[in-house]
């Protein structure tokens, strides 16, 4: 009997270790695969203590705290070209009011946002991950009236519920290899990050979008919408020496424009859309700046 017992027992234990074996090497050919097809392993990932974090699935709070992380280091960068973030209150206020004013009209409004003012002549502005909107004061200097600089942030704040910055990170993570099953090494991502927002011009699909869904918001906050045409129609004039940095990170302006002048020939401009066209009240506020 204590032999047929022991038998069943060691026929009971050798189907456990064997199940157990098959799952270890299947979980290492899995974790092989994933290191070659996709960079970093997960079992490296974790041994060296990576803080991981997954673009497919990244929630409003992972994507705002990624966005401030890529935030501290544009900050730092702008300071070593020389063109520091603004800290002028009156100037910061102005732009604020304008984005808090566009916010509650997007399609992400229960996201917190950050406006900032880059003292760079340049005429840019960009955005990042997580409600991050940068304009420089080049670009406010080219402006004539409130409604141009707010078509302007507009678009910014189209591109961040677009989500664009994110499917560009995920992006260039596969090209460059460091994508893993886990996913990206944030230190990794905060790089991408920042070499997006200064460097990197976003696709033609991700302008246009945010073209269409800036102007919507520009509409439904009161601005002038023609606003957006004007200014964009002005970028596009610019030329010689004076070709604006955001052309140089953006797609051609033409085609932009047509679609705009279409869209509001579909859906014609209603009374209540004038604000922010008071040129002289812009200039004067304009002035102790440029």
């Amino acid at each position: 009997m204590l032999e047929k017992f022991s038998h069943f027992f060691w026929r009971k234990k050798q189907r456990w270790l064997y199940g157990l074996l098959s799952v270890v090497t299947a979980l290492s050919l899995w974790l092989g695969t994933a290191q070659t097809s996709q960079g970093i392993s997960l079992i490296e990932l974790i041994l060296r203590g990576a803080q991981i974090i997954q673009l497919s699935t990244i929630s409003d709070k992972q994507e705002v705290s990624l966005g401030s992380q890529i935030n501290e280091q544009i900050t730092v960068q702008l300071a070593r070209r020389g063109t520091p973030i603004v800290k002028d209150p009156a100037l910061i206020h102005y732009v604020e009011q304008i984005g808090n004013r566009l916010i509650p009209h997007s399609d992400r409004p229960d996201i917190p946002y950050t406006f900032q003012v880059v003292a760079d002549p340049a005429v840019n502005a960009f955005a990042t991950m997580g409600g991050f909107v940068y304009v420089n004061l080049g670009l406010m200097a080219l402006a004539n009236n409130e409604a141009e600089l707010a078509s302007v942030v507009s678009h910014e704040i189209g591109h961040i519920t677009g989500r664009h910055a994110i499917k560009q990170m995920k992006e260039r993570a596969i090209t460059q290899g460091l994508l893993s099953a886990a996913g990206l090494d944030t230190s990794q991502a905060v790089q991408i990050g920042v070499q997006l927002a200064l460097s990197l011009p976003n696709s033609r699909g991700d302008e246009l979008d945010a073209d269409k869904t800036g102007l919507q918001t520009l509409r439904e906050a009161g601005y002038a919408p023609q606003a957006m045409v004007s200014f964009m129609t002005k970028l596009g004039q610019q030329g010689g020496a004076r070709v604006p940095t955001i052309l140089s990170t953006h797609p051609a302006t033409g085609d932009r424009v047509r679609i705009l002048q279409t869209l509001l020939q579909e859906s014609p401009p209603q009374p209540n859309e004038v604000g922010g066209t008071d040129d002289r009240s812009y200039e004067n506020f304009m002035r102790r700046y440029i």
